[in-house]
């Protein structure tokens, strides 16, 4: 895995190494061997050894994460400090002419401008941490209940979605005054687009695949307070507490935009397969049991599917 990595950054290893070289050969054809009596020791193991850590840093990252803005930003950051640093090391062996000013440039500019892409990658990386931590907070809170957990998805059962349905119609009912009919929570069965088609022409197991990471890509866009199970075949039921539906009908449309910008890659073949999701949404009435609330959003997302693809229950 980690020299697949690898092969995914040679671009930027080739061009954080190509300048390393090339500086390395430049200052070697223009400069004078310093005696070994006046080469700083304290220095070149100070200097030297802070290139050398910050060259492995930037093979460690980019042997370690995917390609992406946030990879650019840090391995390239390093990179140009690393070669800062290494041009400063060389100076304690080889002297060149005050006239070279590109070797002061190497170490003036190259610094600053690595800090600065090493800043704004860090900054970058903590957005990336604070999703990723979000969603695994939303996972855990899935695991509690692992009986209920799906195998292919790692999503709640049907189960699991009677269970906190049923604690919302009942948290409802005991809150709200006898002759009210109003309900702060909505419900939402999401379907794949012709999942049945995907599953004949690329097999069951690019299915499976497909199921698990539009799985992923639904949780990540939901609320920390939001349930998610995996409802039937490739249905998914979302659990919309303390939700208006107009605010309903927005997380909606987002879930339906991840989706469709979502660009799942055929495990075999590379290819790209868009997908797309259609959505029944309903309002959770305490009136009704959790039986017929699922009935109510499975037939509103029947409509949706011959419709434009959201439908809200009238």
């Amino acid at each position: 895995m980690r020299s697949t990595h690898l092969r995914l950054h040679t671009q930027k290893l080739l061009l954080i190494f190509g300048l390393l070289i090339s500086s390395i050969i430049i200052t070697i054809m223009v400069g004078i061997p310093k005696a070994f009596s006046d080469i700083d020791w304290l220095d070149v193991i100070g200097e030297g050894g802070s290139a050398l850590a910050m060259g492995i840093w930037m093979v460690l990252i980019l042997a370690s994460r995917p390609a992406g803005r946030v990879t650019n930003l840090l391995s390239l950051g390093l990179g140009f400090m690393f070669i800062a640093m290494w041009q400063d090391a060389m100076d304690e062996f080889i002297k060149t002419p005050d006239s070279m000013i590109w070797e002061q440039g190497i170490e003036s500019v190259a610094m600053p401008f690595g800090i600065a892409l090493l800043t704004y990658g860090l900054f970058h990386w903590y957005s990336e941490q604070v999703a990723i931590n979000e969603q695994l907070h939303k996972r855990e809170r899935l695991f509690r209940e692992h009986r209920f957990i799906d195998r292919i998805t790692q999503l709640g059962r049907v189960d699991f979605l009677k269970e906190h349905l049923n604690t919302l119609l009942q948290a409802s009912a005991e809150n709200s005054l006898p002759n009210q009919n109003v309900s702060n929570h909505c419900l939402i069965i999401a379907d794949i687009d012709r999942f049945a088609d995907f599953n004949r022409l690329h097999g069951h197991k690019e299915g499976d695949s497909v199921l698990h990471e539009i799985a992923e890509v639904l949780l990540l866009n939901l609320r920390a307070d939001d349930f998610i199970c995996r409802y039937a075949g490739d249905r998914f039921a979302i659990l919309l507490p303390e939700t208006s539906l107009s605010d309903a009908k927005k997380i909606a449309e987002e879930l339906q935009k991840a989706v469709q910008h979502f660009a799942y890659k055929h495990k075999t073949s590379g290819e790209t397969l868009y997908q797309s999701i259609s959505l029944g949404l309903v309002k959770i009435d305490k009136n009704k049991n959790y039986q017929t609330t699922i009935r109510l959003a499975t037939e509103t997302l029947e409509q949706a599917k011959h419709g434009n693809g959201l439908c809200l229950a009238s």
